[in-house]
């Protein structure tokens, strides 16, 4: 039967079961509506099943249809990465990498850096500090911070950075509170936290201790988390090396605790095959090393 199948009609069926509309899948596929409607008429009537039930309100898949999809959906995408594997044989690297990272000031020169390098490449990317799981259909890799275990996922997690951090606060704010020197202590006096990154609450403590904090003033930047904590707005976990400057000078005190908060990580994620594709790889070898410039520059 695959001999008399085309591949394109497999791929209309795949983009009108996950649109439910053959004019937004003809969209996304570049191609007439028409062309797409023909591609799945043609598909059934070489399964002999009705795989999509259509009304003049709504399409749904049928159960057949479902099997089908379900069944097809990860051959194609296996198909696809190894076109791409094979096209990556040439004179150099080529093809579209999608990538989701935090916007930090670092990571820009990387990326244009990596650009210049492969000039075939074709670059889209997106800054989000916490990108939502359905977000994450469609990209290659996802840069993301993480504070202890990671959640179990679908995706392969490399470690790219580790900042070790602390509990800090302004002397300010411990004229008016009492300086904690556990973690129950710290769970009654007001802290920065984040908005939705790194679960917010609760705070993660090495070896495997966490503890809910109170807080009124959440952010989602390591600045502002740390501008705040220079004005007295509360305690915050910060990496050592971005507040190091200010304990020095007296503006932030390091509160030693019962516990060390954990480290906090930059971690790759890409999806889980057995070995990642090889634009990911090069790219992933580029942050490597220059990363490692960084931390020269930095020293």
């Amino acid at each position: 039967m695959i001999e008399k199948t085309e591949l394109q009609w497999l791929l209309s069926f795949q983009a009108v079961y996950e649109q439910l509309s053959f004019k937004q899948a003809a969209e996304k596929l570049q191609l007439p509506t028409s062309n797409v409607s023909r591609h799945v008429a043609l598909l059934e009537k070489q399964v002999n099943l009705r795989l999509l039930e259509r009304t003049t309100r709504k399409m749904m898949p049928t159960t057949a249809g479902k099997q089908l999809y379900q069944s097809i959906t990860p051959l194609i995408q296996a198909m696809n990465d190894t076109l791409e594997e094979v096209s990556l044989y040439g004179d150099s690297l080529s093809g579209h990498l999608k990538i989701i990272l935090p916007d930090l000031p670092f990571m820009a020169e990387i990326i244009a850096d990596f650009c210049l390098q492969y000039p075939k490449i074709q670059l889209s990317c997106d800054t989000q500090l916490n990108p939502t799981a359905g977000l994450l259909d469609g990209f290659d890799l996802v840069l993301n911070f993480g504070r202890g275990p990671l959640e179990d996922s679908g995706w392969v997690a490399k470690e790219i950075l580790r900042w070790p951090s602390c509990v800090v606060g302004a002397p300010q704010l411990l004229k008016n509170y009492p300086l904690p020197r556990s973690l129950d202590e710290l769970s009654t006096v007001p802290c920065i936290t984040s908005l939705s990154v790194l679960q917010g609450m609760p705070w993660r403590f090495k070896p495997k201790q966490t503890i809910q904090v109170q807080s009124s003033y959440k952010v989602n930047s390591g600045n502002i988390a740390k501008a705040a904590a220079l004005k007295g707005l509360g305690f915050a976990i910060l990496p050592i090396h971005a507040c190091q400057l200010d304990i020095d000078k007296g503006s932030l005190i390091k509160i030693d605790l019962d516990y060390e908060p954990e480290d906090l990580v930059l971690y790759a994620f890409y999806s889980g095959r057995k070995y990642p594709l090889e634009k990911v790889k090069v790219f992933l070898e580029h942050l490597r090393l220059g990363l490692i410039g960084l931390e020269q520059d930095v020293n």
